[in-house]
């Protein structure tokens, strides 16, 4: 299971309440009480002069998958670069166990996403369409929980339908709406490869398929794991359309084109640091870190970074570490 996946799995399993209690479990199970230091020589670029956080101790964390595990590694880089003594806690499983962490102050914070913050963790049920609007919600409501939402990068990691080139050509879609014309003058045409939870949920086929009024016969989607969904989508045989996580990387690996969203039907995930509230009095100056590095995370840049981990073999750390020291946020070595 690639990790976005298992970000939507809980996303309406029970809301707020189920969320709570299944928190207690994760937390007891999932490692937390581990952690290892971040001991790489890295100094200030054009964020952090000064040493803002010299003297302080500072956790991360991350959910289990290649991009959060990326965002993580880059906050955690960013507060070492600015003289903090940072413990990494990134990889842990499932998003309630990363949000758990971040609330009661076992970790300071993680980049977590707008969509899941208020569907998943605040138990609402419809996405709000405009993303900044989306964000303040968020923002607004998770004070209550003792949680920061600082504000958010571009990087949208939703959901979408891919196809290859060849298919592309064949049926000149570009938006959804075009597959719905193609569904009512060729049915054949529109078979489905997705997952088994994005077959069944709201905010998945059944919602876009209402959303559009798309009337797809049941024999017309195949179900599968992620990474099948990848490799048959690219090959364009067995379906002619995936669905695909518009930040993945194996989407241009792949020579895949997303089509577009043209009535805004899937939720928007916008990456945003979510801190621990004590850990923010306690130490303001991280908004201030965190700011620039957040302004330069887009799709674009998300895809390039997934892609170095999941098609290249790289390592997350210096995937991340890399970006940010070609970005000028920060430098290596204590020169």
């Amino acid at each position: 299971m690639r990790g976005a996946r298992g970000t939507r799995g809980t996303r309406r399993a029970g809301g707020a309440a189920g969320a709570a209690l299944l928190a207690a479990a994760l937390l007891g199970g999932c490692g937390l009480v581990s952690g290892s230091p971040m001991s790489d020589d890295v100094r200030p670029g054009t964020v952090g002069r000064g040493l803002p956080l010299k003297g302080a101790d500072l956790t991360v964390t991350s959910k289990e998958f290649t991009e959060n595990i990326v965002l993580g590694q880059i906050m955690g880089l960013m507060f070492k670069a600015a003289g903090a003594t940072v413990i990494d806690k990134t990889n842990i499983q499932g998003t309630i166990g990363a949000r758990e962490a971040v609330r009661t102050g076992t970790a300071d914070g993680m980049y977590e996403y707008t969509g899941t913050g208020w569907i998943t963790h605040l138990g609402h049920e419809k996405p709000i369409p405009d993303p900044h609007q989306q964000w303040v919600a968020v923002r607004d409501a998770d004070l209550r929980n003792g949680i920061v939402w600082l504000p958010p990068s571009r990087l949208n990691n939703t959901y979408a339908l891919a196809l290859n080139a060849a298919n592309e050509k064949k049926y000149g879609v570009r938006t959804l709406s075009d597959v719905a014309a193609l569904l009512k003058k060729d049915p054949g045409a529109v078979t489905l490869c997705v997952e088994n939870e994005f077959a069944t949920r709201n905010d998945g086929l059944p919602g876009m398929a209402k959303a559009y009024g798309m009337d797809i016969p049941p024999g017309n989607v195949r179900r599968m794991t992620g990474g099948v969904v990848y490799t048959e989508t690219a090959k364009g045989t067995s379906c002619t359309f995936g669905e695909v996580f518009t930040t993945d990387g194996r989407i241009k690996a792949m020579g895949l084109t997303v089509l577009a969203d043209d009535k805004h039907f899937f939720p928007n995930y916008n990456a945003a640091p979510e801190i621990n509230a004590a850990a923010l009095r306690r130490h303001p100056q991280i908004a201030e870190i965190l700011a620039p590095v957040t302004a330069a995370l887009d799709n674009d840049v998300a895809r390039k970074l997934n892609a170095e981990v999941d098609v290249e073999g790289r390592d997350p750390h210096q995937v991340a570490k890399a970006w940010l020291v070609k970005k000028g946020f920060i430098k290596e070595g204590g020169g």
